[in-house]
């Protein structure tokens, strides 16, 4: 790697040689690699082909999660859950005992490997909520539920410095990943104060279909607010904030 010095810097290629720019400067670097048309038809290949097909469909079922519970995503994830759920789709798929390699997919796969996956990685779930709770799919009624006994917010909840409220959130997605498409619903508590008085129990209880055949997911979030004035404001971006999959239920 060579860095490119002169008035005019250059983008692109010239012959062998690629210019690029990046934060560190301008940078020339020569093309390398394997060309796409032996990748694709080169006998010697077949397992980087078959690992791409598989990372592909790992792919499209992490970005079909991400949108099934994006209500709930938007504001308590980080920069690279992207990969992060990637990586554990792979998981997922690599654990099908029944299709050839290439060919593994979600359903015949572990879906329960997902559980505890977090979408934040720099506030998680279990370092954030102490409170006891019980999360529980239903896949004959079609419900995904979240008990909460009652507990003391100040003591249970490791708030960030300057918060003065907090939500608790549920998601349940029933996601058909060969369809591509997902019945969802999401819940929350309401803002409440985080103060030193005991709480109300909480149900939090999500609809879906009855009888699924489809794996069913239950999602369990908290979220940070600061009371300035008469107002609740998100803090700090949804930076605290915290979500992760709580409960599973694979095909049956």
């Amino acid at each position: 790697m060579a860095r490119v010095g002169g008035i005019l810097p250059l983008k692109g290629s010239i012959g062998n040689i690629t210019f690029y720019k990046t934060k560190a400067g301008n940078l020339a670097r020569e093309k390398g690699g394997v060309e796409a048309n032996r990748i694709a038809t080169d006998p010697a290949f077949e397992r980087t082909r078959e690992n791409g097909e598989e990372f592909g469909r790992a792919g499209k079922a992490g970005r079909l999660m991400r949108t099934a519970l994006r209500a709930l995503v938007q504001n308590a994830s980080d920069t690279y859950v992207t990969g992060r759920l990637t990586r554990a789709f792979v998981k997922v798929i690599q654990a099908d005992q029944v299709s050839v390699r290439g060919k593994r997919n979600v359903i015949d796969g572990e879906a329960e490997l997902l559980q505890g996956f977090e979408f934040n990685a720099g506030a998680s779930l279990g370092s954030t909520f102490y409170a006891l709770y019980v999360a529980t799919i239903d896949r004959v009624a079609g419900t995904a539920t979240l008990n909460v006994p009652a507990f003391i917010p100040f003591n249970m909840i490791a708030a960030p410095a300057g918060a003065t409220h907090y939500k608790i959130s549920v998601g349940a997605a029933e996601i058909d990943f060969e369809a591509e498409t997902f019945v969802n619903n999401i819940l929350d508590s309401g803002e409440l104060p985080l103060d030193k008085v005991a709480t109300a129990p909480l149900v939090l209880s999500a609809a879906l279909t009855a009888n699924s055949t489809k794996p069913l997911f239950l999602a369990l979030g908290i979220e940070f607010f600061q009371q300035v004035n008469n107002g609740l404001y998100s803090l700090n971006n949804g930076a605290f904030n915290a979500l992760s999959i709580v409960a599973v239920s694979g095909t049956p």
